[in-house]
């Protein structure tokens, strides 16, 4: 998937989280996803502990 496209799951709404950036449909932080993936979490146990409201933002948890 291109960056483009991966980029247009980000939004930041200053309504939610105090406009921190957030993965739409998630509705959690990019900054906690990226926490979550430095600590060594993998990409199946984030969808497990924060599901996701439609399989198409699974790709914003895209791990290289």
């Amino acid at each position: 998937m291109p960056e483009e496209e991966l980029l247009q799951r980000i939004t930041a709404n200053p309504e939610i989280f105090g406009e921190k950036p957030i993965t739409r449909g998630m509705r959690i932080s990019v900054e906690l996803i990226l926490c979550l993936m430095a600590q060594g979490e993998s990409r199946e146990d984030i969808l497990a502990d924060y599901p996701v409201r439609s399989p198409r933002y699974t790709m914003s948890l895209r791990v290289p």
